[in-house]
């Protein structure tokens, strides 16, 4: 995955539904306040940071430390894994959950404090290197 550059504030406006698009702008917002970096087009995933990943079998890529994206159907936030956050996805409010995807339909109807929490711990390990048997180096 790649930064592909463009305007953020563009993409967003370009989003819909119109509760997509509101959940995106609060999504930027909550991103930017908890990683102190400013967002980035990574196709139509809006990324905070950047990070090389290298796992053992040799796979390695370029991700977003922290992103999410405005889907149709829902806002997908990236995890390193959803279910290290099991505690705190019980009290979440609805969603959906894959193997490294958060969904949620409403941002609106979740636990805002919960979703902060959620997306400041899986920041954070990415900064510690609690990422399992991949391994992370920060590039931006």
């Amino acid at each position: 995955m790649q930064k592909t550059g463009g305007s953020v504030a563009a993409f967003i406006a370009g989003v819909t539904p119109a509760k997509r698009q509101r959940d995106a702008s609060t999504m930027v917002d909550l991103m930017r306040e908890l990683t102190g970096r400013e967002p980035e087009l990574w196709g139509t995933i809006v990324g905070f940071g950047s990070c090389h990943y290298r796992y053992p079998t040799g796979t390695e890529g370029d991700v977003p430390i922290a992103a999410f994206a405005p889907r149709k159907q829902a806002t997908t936030v990236y995890l390193l894994d959803a279910g290290a956050h099991a505690a705190e996805l019980d009290d979440l409010g609805p969603h959906d959950i894959g193997a490294g995807c958060l969904y949620i339909k409403d941002l609106e109807a979740v636990d805002a404090a919960v979703l902060r929490r959620i997306i400041a711990k899986d920041y954070r390990r990415v900064l510690d290197g609690d990422t399992g048997s991949a391994e992370y180096t920060i590039t931006d």
